[in-house]
């Protein structure tokens, strides 16, 4: 009975009225799924990007604005992107010398996913992720599932090299089963032409 009153004093002297202080599942689905924006964290991050952005008449290349909204790890990655044709501007691939501008559409396919985003704000400073998310509309699809990354040919440290029944199985796992065990132009298991010795003799 001591126990039981203490236990009602302390829910009382915390604001309870006795009841379990666990919200009920119908509490939980009325809660929103997304809190709002803070309006005075919205600012800041809008006077972070004015603050970073560059001087009138200045020209933001667009490797350095794809690293500095953070698309990118590195300058150099968005520079080798952009050399490699995986960086669009307006559906033309560009040089990582091209001077981007406010509305235009910028694609990238960077690790496998591929970013579609419009211009709002330039800067050349790299910023936190929330300061860069107010600097462009994020288009993008949305990223693969996890499981269709699945992980073909990744063995334990130490196993050493795959024996050929390995290879075997992990060919037919990636879906080159169907191409001959003995391989093709008339070659036999020890790899040489099938029929007489080298040389025609």
């Amino acid at each position: 009975m001591a126990s039981e009153d203490a236990d009602d004093g302390r829910e009382l002297a915390s604001g309870g009225t006795g009841a379990p202080a666990s919200a009920g599942p119908d509490e939980g689905a009325e809660a929103p799924a997304t809190p709002a924006p803070d309006p005075a964290a919205v600012a800041a991050a809008v006077a972070a990007a004015e603050a970073a952005g560059p001087a009138p008449g200045e020209n933001v290349r667009i490797d350095s604005w794809i690293w500095a909204v953070r698309l990118i790890k590195t300058r150099s990655m968005g520079a080798t992107a952009c050399k490699g044709g995986h960086v669009q501007v307006n559906g033309e691939r560009v040089k990582p010398s091209h001077s981007v501008r406010v509305g235009d559409e910028v694609r990238l396919r960077n690790e496998g996913r591929e970013r579609v985003v419009v211009v709002k704000r330039l800067i050349r400073k790299r910023v936190g992720a929330p300061v860069a998310a107010v600097c462009y509309i994020d288009n993008s699809p949305p990223p693969p599932p996890r499981e269709a990354f699945s992980p073909i040919g990744i063995r334990d440290r130490g196993t050493g090299r795959p024996t050929k029944r390995d290879r075997r199985e992990l060919e037919r796992l990636r879906g080159l089963g169907g191409m001959g065990g003995t391989g093709t132009g008339g070659m036999g298991s020890t790899g040489r032409a099938s029929g007489g010795h080298p040389g025609g003799r």
